[in-house]
């Protein structure tokens, strides 16, 4: 008997997003809720931290569901290190070293970052990993990362 491996579940469920990137028709955009935002719970805008670092993502207005799990008003989390232009909204979020997923629904993470300053932003992906419409997106918030 075969079983389906997380991933290959995960690709399956890719499927029909690659089937419409194709047609060059747009993807389906899941609805987010208004009022809904993300932010970040820690660290602070300015703050100054030693690597790794511990950033815990905040949730209004919304739950969080891991990657692949569609119910309403719900998405998963991904981390912008660093990025200057924000990814199209109308496609999955690409997963990067700048673009980190969260997809099993967690809700902070430790990062390794090298000294120096950063940039970061929270994104919510639906399902598929693209952002809702309209997009849950935090205020990008510089961190100086210290020896330490």
């Amino acid at each position: 008997m075969r079983t389906i491996t997380p991933i290959s579940s995960l690709l399956l469920m890719l499927l029909p997003a690659v089937a419409f990137a194709q047609e060059g028709a747009p993807l389906p955009r899941t609805p987010a809720p208004d009022g809904a935002m993300v932010y970040f719970v820690s660290p602070a805008d300015g703050e100054r931290v030693t690597s790794p670092v511990t950033i815990r993502f905040g949730l209004r207005g919304m739950g969080v569901a891991p990657a692949g799990v569609q119910s309403p008003n719900t998405g998963h989390h991904h981390l912008l290190i660093d990025v200057d232009t924000l990814p199209p909204d109308s496609l999955p979020l690409p997963a990067t070293e700048q673009v980190r997923h969260f997809g099993l629904g967690q809700t902070e993470a430790e990062i390794a970052l090298e000294p120096g300053e950063h940039t970061l932003q929270l994104v919510l992906g639906d399902a598929l990993h693209i952002p809702h419409q309209p997009p849950v997106r935090s205020e990008k918030i510089t961190i100086t990362v210290v020896a330490p």
